[in-house]
């Protein structure tokens, strides 16, 4: 363990041998740690190593089986995330409709605490409870469809609003698990700014996130957690040695492998997604990976969602394998042999009370059935198999999927699709929520599985983008702009194209060159 200069203030939260078992699986032992006011404490650990039962110890979300928690030094015990609230302790959790209430507006989940307590009089007054909720809006400068639905925000767009709610709370320790997990680049530098003011203001933040850019931005020091246990604590300087306490081993540098793209498998033509947008075209080879990549809102999604039967395409064609196609359902999709994962991990790709098994086997069940009946054997072996080659860590197969930490929920969704023998696989933002070991694996894997199948990734994340993509291409308003080849693409280039000041792209007609040569 690292030792740390003294800080000459009183801690905040002060942590002692917490403890949290869940049946035989012991998500936290013995956790110790402090937090002092005016600091950002980078929290680390691989999927599973207990950041989230610790964060939900600490927000009143669950209780733990032993140890303690004192807040200016006096012991807590927290029943409910209100009971936490009340001392100043918001959480902003990584799954993030668990902070979003469905049916109502954008204004009244922006001021869903306020509306909660019982002297509150925004019912009987809209136009005071739309003021209140653009100014909080505003504060992290925000322009939102207030009266509409929270449903019709994205998932990037209601991530913003339970920020701006939990800001709006004036925490004096502010939990964030992944905030950025559904922004782009810009979006998250907009984040910083509102975490070095509220730092500024000598509000403590608990900081959990998997890209160690965004640690290296933000964080004073950084507490790592391994198998339920504390691995160490580090200073900002020290956050390589951090990631290595994380992992258990030193994190290789990435290197990027060319291949060589195949035969044209899907071709968009003239496509466009909403009214007034431009046309596009864009296409999908064999063995290659290529990445949709754009700001927040520029509609990413929606053209995955024209692939996968949830939207119409207003004009244009599309062709699968040379013919035209253009399916008016996801159970089509599926089998045409175009896959999709969705972003919202929660309510588009898992069922509640689903076990592992049954959530990794459901699209292609028929596989495992013969005279009406479930061939248990073969379909364990088969889910046993997905299990191992993606990390997933689970005590057993028939777990229900709440039982799994998010990052390895992603990884159930994302095996979903590896068990099918797919022309397209389409994946929304498959690396929320992995940890950096986790995320090259399945980076790997997903590499070394393309033969046959095209791969189309959706991913906001700049990093993450350049690490996967054998192409990645620029969405703006709707519609695919620019397209680069990533054997000559540099982080620079790419965060320079998101910002618009982007220099001369690859036209977008232009036949994928061979990953060799290229």
């Amino acid at each position: 363990m690292s030792t740390l200069v003294a800080v000459a203030v009183e801690p905040l939260i002060r942590v002692r041998e917490l403890s949290k078992t869940f049946g035989s699986n012991r998500a936290l032992e013995r956790v110790s740690l402090t937090i002092y006011p005016a600091e950002v404490v980078a929290l680390l650990g691989a999927n599973g190593a207990g950041k989230s039962t610790l964060v939900k110890i600490l927000a009143g979300s669950q209780s733990a089986d032993g140890g303690e928690i004192a807040v200016d030094g006096q012991p807590r015990h927290f029943g409910s995330p209100l009971s936490a609230r009340r001392v100043g302790i918001v959480a902003v959790h990584q799954q993030i409709n668990e902070g979003i209430a469905p049916g109502l507006s954008v204004a009244e989940n922006l001021l869903l605490d306020e509306l909660c307590r019982p002297d509150a009089d925004f019912w009987l007054n809209r136009k005071r409870l739309l003021e209140r909720a653009a100014k909080i809006a505003a504060g992290l400068g925000l322009v939102l469809p207030l009266e509409a639905p929270i449903e019709q925000l994205g998932q990037a767009e209601r991530q913003l609003v339970v920020l701006a709610r939990a800001f709006a709370l004036q925490p004096r320790l502010l939990i964030l698990d992944e905030p950025t997990a559904a922004l782009s680049d810009a979006e998250a530098q907009r984040l910083f700014g509102l975490i070095d003011t509220l730092r500024s203001r000598g509000v403590a933040i608990l900081y959990i996130s998997h890209r160690l850019s965004d640690l290296q931005r933000v964080a004073d020091r950084a507490i790592v957690l391994r198998d339920g246990q504390l691995a160490g604590e580090f200073t900002a300087r020290q956050l390589p040695q951090a990631v290595q306490a994380m992992l258990g081993q030193a994190l290789q540098d990435h290197v990027y492998t060319p291949r060589a793209a195949g035969r044209k498998v899907l071709e968009l033509r003239g496509v466009k997604v909403l009214p007034r947008t431009r046309p596009f075209d864009l296409s999908l080879h064999e063995g290659e990976v290529v990445v949709l990549t754009g700001l927040l809102g520029a509609g990413k999604s929606e053209i995955a969602e024209v692939l996968f039967g949830l939207r119409k395409a207003l004009a244009g064609s599309v062709l699968l394998d040379g013919a035209d196609w253009l399916p008016g359902s996801p159970r089509e999709a599926i089998g045409s042999g175009v896959f999709f994962a969705a972003e919202d991990r929660a309510s588009q790709s898992l069922v509640p009370d689903f076990s592992l098994r049954r959530t990794l086997t459901l699209p292609f069940l028929e596989r495992f059935t013969r005279g009406g009946f479930i061939r248990n054997r073969a379909e364990a072996a088969a889910v046993e198999v997905q299990v191992a080659a993606l990390g997933i860590k689970t005590v057993g197969i028939d777990v229900p999927m709440s039982a799994l930490s998010g990052g390895n929920q992603q990884k159930v969704v994302l095996g979903r699709w590896l068990l099918g023998a797919g022309r397209v696989l389409v994946l929304d933002e498959p690396f929320q929520g992995v940890d950096v070991r986790a995320r090259r694996e399945i980076g790997q894997l997903l590499r070394d599985s393309t033969d046959g199948r095209a791969t189309l990734v959706i991913c906001a994340d700049v990093d993450e983008a350049l690490e996967i993509a054998d192409r990645i291409l620029l969405v703006r308003d709707h519609a695919v702009v620019a397209e680069y080849p990533r054997a000559s693409l540099d982080r620079a280039t790419l965060v320079a194209a998101l910002a618009g000041t982007d220099a001369d792209p690859i036209p977008l007609h232009a036949t994928p060159r061979s990953r060799a040569s290229a």
